[in-house]
């Protein structure tokens, strides 16, 4: 972990955990005190460490009960085709995830929907319709075993 010390892991795994945790609650957990604490904590964020502190909300309690796997193949492999597609899908915000693959499919996203219903839909209505779609894969979780937004950061 380039550029980083032993109190700047402990914090970033800290605020993982929690990032509601205020700096004082933080240099207390990490074993300094606020300001170092705090000075750490601003470079990180500086730094492009520390991307954004968020709220993870439960799916389900806000009604989005189906999580799909799509696996998407384009006919054609011109940067022009990767960029417009990758641009299309930035904006839908069913997709939580897009990432772009190496191997027998071009992208692999995950998708967020009320129902199967609303999946169908958005499925038939927006994401096959891209333009150089030529095959998608769609693979329904049925559970959650693991989720989480931690890195591993190495132990103390």
């Amino acid at each position: 972990m380039t550029d980083l010390d032993p109190f700047e892991i402990k914090i970033l795994r800290e605020l993982q955990r929690d990032a509601n945790q205020t700096t004082a609650e933080v240099a207390e957990r990490v074993g300094l005190s606020v300001s170092p604490c705090w000075r750490r904590i601003d470079r990180l964020e500086r730094d492009g460490f520390i991307k954004k502190r968020v709220a993870i909300i439960d799916r389900r309690k806000v009604g989005l009960n189906a999580h799909v796997f799509a696996q998407v193949k384009l006919n054609a492999h011109g940067r022009a085709n990767l960029d417009e597609f990758s641009a299309a899908i930035r904006g839908f915000p069913e997709v939580l995830d897009a990432y772009v693959l190496m191997g027998t499919t071009d992208f692999m996203l995950r998708i967020v929907a009320r129902d199967i219903d609303a999946y169908e839909s958005f499925f038939f209505d927006q994401l096959s319709k891209l333009p150089g779609v030529q095959e998608i894969n769609s693979t329904v979780a049925l559970s959650e075993i693991k989720a989480t937004t931690e890195l591993p950061l190495g132990q103390d």
